[in-house]
């Protein structure tokens, strides 16, 4: 049973919805990946999303886009965030890792190779924008042969179909993208996504997380009444473009804790 699960499962018991911050590996350092994991965590993190830097991101918004590239200079690639997770692990036993990002590092490492080294790490699951479900037949089986979970995302486009292509191949959960357009843009809508949501698990069977457009305690609150987890990744990377060089833990911190109050401040459906 995946740390995933295992986490879904414990946060269902006590009538909790799950939030996951993200973070983009090697922003705004190096040096800061490992301990930014950790403040997240400290923050009420129960997932953590780790983007993998990337020169041509076409889900990203700028906010994030900025990020990769910012990370990108300072050196980071795939073979430094694998390391920096295993850094992570040594403290942290618990806390599931997901690797997000795009399929070209992974491809020129290697599937198979990749998947053993993120095993290896401690990574409990990876979302690959740009791997279609109808093409990821070998990448689910590499992930699961190494034990990991394979995620994968929905939008609001997605047909019954496509729900049923994911539903085949997804495990851990699966990321409804609650906005037509890149993240940070648009304003949510939560009614729409209240709609869809039970559709979506009717047919996955899996925990549902909604990002993009998430931006404080009382959005977080509005998508935990409907989701089983809130994924907020634009707004943490703007806390750290602000943030003042040595208050970049503190804030980014300070950030979740607001968010795992709101996401708190609702219980499970009955």
């Amino acid at each position: 049973m995946s740390r995933i699960k295992n986490t879904f499962d414990a946060l269902q018991a006590r009538g909790k919805k799950a939030l996951i911050p993200f973070v983009t590996a090697g922003f705004p350092r190096l040096d800061l990946t490992v301990p930014l994991m950790h403040a997240l965590v400290d923050g009420g993190a129960d997932i953590i999303e780790l983007g993998v830097p990337f020169s041509d991101p076409m889900a990203d918004g700028p906010t994030i886009q900025r990020s990769s590239e910012k990370a990108l200079a300072n050196g980071m690639n795939l073979r430094k965030l694998l390391e920096a997770v295993a850094n992570f692990r040594a403290d942290n036993c618990e806390t599931p890792v997901v690797l997000m990002g795009y399929a070209n590092p992974i491809e020129a490492m290697g599937l198979e190779t990749f998947a053993k080294a993120a095993l290896d790490a401690g990574v409990d699951g990876v979302l690959v924008v740009d791997y279609p479900p109808e093409e990821s037949e070998a990448f689910a089986r590499a992930m699961l042969g190494q034990s990991m979970d394979p995620i994968f995302l929905l939008a609001p486009t997605s047909t019954p179909a496509r729900f049923e292509q994911v539903g085949r191949l997804a495990h851990g959960y699966v990321y409804y993208v609650s906005l037509k357009g890149v993240t940070g843009s648009g304003q949510l809508n939560i009614a729409e996504v209240a709609a869809r949501i039970p559709e979506i698990r009717a047919v996955v069977g899996l925990p549902v997380g909604v990002g993009f457009g998430i931006r404080d305690a009382a959005t977080a609150a509005q998508m935990a009444q409907v989701a089983d987890a809130v994924v907020v990744g634009s707004r943490i990377i703007e806390e750290l473009e602000k943030s003042p060089a040595g208050e970049e833990l503190a804030r980014v911190e300070a950030l979740v804790r607001e968010l795992r109050r709101g996401v708190d401040s609702v219980g499970s459906p009955t």
